[in-house]
């Protein structure tokens, strides 16, 4: 198997100035695994209600997606409720309903320990720790975080960090996470905590990644129509971890070409609601945008 992720399946209700969708398919595992499908195979670890419908199931298994790891608990699904405004880089949250996930703990079946690429997608940092060890030798351990656990549970999260080669959070959870107002000193001291890499996902402005010896910046693909930003993020990671998963290439020069790749990912997210993108999203889109982001930085020869 290539990648592993931990993390949410749900419903989610969104509110944007361009729509409003009522208990649609969401959850940070579901983006992650459904992009990281385009390049490489994917194994889930979440868990579901017995409400959960059998139709959301089927779409990952056509994705190709190992649902092995997904167990459907007695109970109702994970519900998000989210609301946003002109500005799509923040979500006011509106109802939060945990149901089976305030229970939830990872259990890796069998082979799943195997994986060459772990994803700990943004639960509780005690839940992410506990996959890392039943995990044996990964080449790459990446994960995602948010501000309710870099408040609550700053102590587990270092310790998890400590185990983690990159970290992907927002441009707020890391001056959060730093206690620095300035981005480029945040950083210095998020790479301090044990990750190698530091990558800052900037909604519409685009990313950068910080290293010990460099810094990169790739902007976001600019888009006539967004309508839902929810799980961007997400999308984004599972391009990411993705690309890398299947070049099987942590230079410093295929690490900026994956994260491009992730932006691409995430700029097809936005453009509907829920997954309703990247059901019909097709291989020769994903590289057709891929060299329109390469175009918007290439300056050299021009003129």
């Amino acid at each position: 198997m290539s990648i592993l992720v931990v993390g949410s399946v749900a419903f989610d209700s969104v509110e944007t100035p361009f729509g409003q969708v009522e208990e649609i398919l969401g959850g940070s595992g579901t983006y992650f695994s459904t992009s990281a499908s385009f390049f490489t195979d994917v194994s889930l670890v979440a868990v579901v209600g017995e409400d959960f419908p059998e139709e959301h199931l089927d779409f990952l298994r056509s994705r190709s997606i190992d649902l092995g790891g997904v167990k459907k608990a007695p109970g109702r699904t994970f519900r998000w409720k989210g609301r946003y405004g002109y500005d799509l880089n923040e979500a006011h949250t509106l109802d939060t309903q945990l149901n089976v996930f305030e229970t939830f703990k990872p259990e890796l079946p069998a082979g799943y320990e195997d994986a060459e690429y772990v994803f700990l997608a943004n639960i509780d940092p005690e839940l992410q720790f506990e996959v890392l060890q039943q995990v044996r030798r990964p080449a790459m351990i990446a994960c995602d975080t948010m501000n309710f656990w870099i408040e609550g549970k700053r102590a587990e999260l270092l310790k998890t960090l400590r185990k983690v080669d990159t970290l992907l959070i927002n441009e707020g959870e890391a001056r959060q996470l730093a206690g620095e107002a300035n981005l480029v000193k945040a950083a210095r001291s998020i790479l301090a905590m044990g990750p190698r890499t530091l990558v800052v996902k900037r909604g519409e402005y685009g990313v950068l990644m910080f290293t010990e010896h460099s810094t990169f910046a790739a902007p976001a693909f600019p888009l006539e129509s967004v309508y839902d930003p929810t799980g961007a993020g997400d999308t984004f990671a599972g391009g990411f971890v993705g690309y890398l998963a299947a070049t099987r290439n942590h230079s410093e020069a295929n690490v900026r070409k994956a994260i491009v790749f992730g932006s691409v990912m995430a700029s097809f997210t936005v453009e509907d609601f829920s997954l309703n993108r990247l059901r019909s999203l097709e291989s020769k889109e994903i590289e057709n945008r891929f060299q329109k982001v390469k175009l918007l930085t290439e300056f050299e020869g021009i003129g």
